[in-house]
């Protein structure tokens, strides 16, 4: 099973950018739907942009973050990234990598409620605010 660790959270202003990342180690990175996960205050953790890099790195999108957000990921370094722009205040959350095994979580929609995913990062916090 794959250990996650995000980094590069912060606070920005209403419009700012932030680039998310989280380092994957302890199995192949290419095995796995990877999720960029959100939980705000009181709401429940939602899937916002997955990938799965084994073939195609087909990407996937929730609409509230479409056009704003983009998943990528490094090969070589093992690392997937989130550039996030144009931020609202209702981005605002603790974002959390996710990752569970096989191309199925992505391509099902699984991804867009990730509870059951298998392995979590400690998560991030990203706060924006004037």
């Amino acid at each position: 099973q794959v250990q996650l660790k995000e980094s590069g959270g912060g606070s920005v202003p209403p419009g700012g950018s932030l680039k998310l990342s989280c380092t994957v180690t302890g199995d192949t990175y290419g095995n796995y739907c990877m999720v960029w996960v959100r939980q705000a205050p009181g709401k429940e953790r939602e899937g916002v942009a997955a990938t799965y890099p084994g073939t195609s790195s087909d990407t996937y999108y929730d609409d509230s973050v479409k056009g704003r957000f983009t998943i990528s990921r490094d090969a070589f370094t093992n690392t997937m990234y989130l550039q996030m722009k144009s931020l609202k205040p209702e981005d605002s959350a603790v974002y959390f990598c996710a990752a569970d095994r096989g191309y199925y979580p992505c391509y099902s929609g699984s991804w867009r409620n990730p509870q059951a995913f298998g392995a979590w990062g400690q998560g991030t916090q990203v706060t924006v605010s004037s």
